[in-house]
């Protein structure tokens, strides 16, 4: 088939966004699929002797992607990169979305230096989202700094929060932390047309929720918060994470479907 983008090696960086975490999948590297997955698919049947790699690890701040993720990914001489970082940042109280954005320009700047496409995300709107909504205000100005900084760096923005779409309960994991299987796939969708990459990924074509009353939505919020939202506060009050142990699950650029 003749080639319908310019890329032939794809080296995506990042944490459990990048990662795939909420989108399970046995027979993927690492046992999660996730939107960059999806993603090198429809880049790879494009093209031949298609090259991707992943580096991401879930947990993962934004320092700790730099230092242990940028100069690897670079040495893999990627003339496509993807970069989400600095979110768990920003989830974190205190942090300042200004001082974010500027340590994230090092990175920028270092993954542009050679001449790969370089696409770099912002952070969704989570206004309607439970708990996440509180830092809506942080994630807009952390946003705000992205766009500057990739119009002085000539890079794509994958643009999720103008992805009205994820305001969709069906769009989040359990966890209300990262994205289903259908987020994922939409969010592969805003990818490959930020990208200008023609793709027969179908869009999601919600049918109406059904209406849950207060007792119940009540239920589930205490539930979420026993299983999801409190484990999570306990591994910060204990510095740990859960990437703690975990190594990248396609740390050298091979073929897309070779493991599948």
């Amino acid at each position: 088939m003749a080639a319908q983008h310019p890329w032939s090696r794809y080296v995506a960086i990042g944490d459990s966004f990048t990662e795939g975490i909420g989108d399970p999948e046995p027979r993927s590297p690492g046992g999660h699929r996730g939107w960059a997955d999806r993603v090198a698919e429809v880049l790879s049947d494009q093209t031949d002797d298609f090259a991707y790699a992943n580096l991401a690890i879930r947990g993962r701040l934004l320092e700790q992607i730099l230092d242990e993720q940028l100069e690897p990914a670079m040495e893999l001489r990627p003339d496509l990169v993807t970069i989400s970082a600095g979110g768990n940042d920003i989830l974190r109280p205190g942090t300042d979305p200004d001082d974010v954005a500027a340590r994230f320009e090092r990175g920028l700047m270092r993954l542009t230096s050679e001449g790969a496409t370089v696409v770099m995300f912002n952070g969704p709107d989570i206004g309607r989202t439970p708990v996440l909504g509180r830092i809506r205000g942080k994630v807009a100005i952390y946003n705000e700094n992205l766009r500057a900084l990739a119009q002085k760096y000539d890079a794509v923005v994958a643009d999720m929060w103008a992805l009205r779409e994820l305001s969709d309960p069906r769009m989040w994991a359990p966890d209300r932390l990262h994205f289903s299987p259908i987020g994922h796939h939409t969010i592969a969708r805003m990818v490959l047309g930020a990208l200008n990459v023609e793709n027969d990924l179908e869009p999601f074509k919600p049918e109406p929720l059904p209406p849950v009353s207060w007792r119940q939505a009540r239920r589930d919020d205490i539930g979420w918060a026993r299983e999801h939202f409190a484990p999570w506060i306990l591994r910060r009050l204990r510095h740990q994470s859960s990437g703690d142990g975990v190594t990248a699950k396609r740390p050298t650029a091979g073929g897309v479907r070779d493991d599948r």
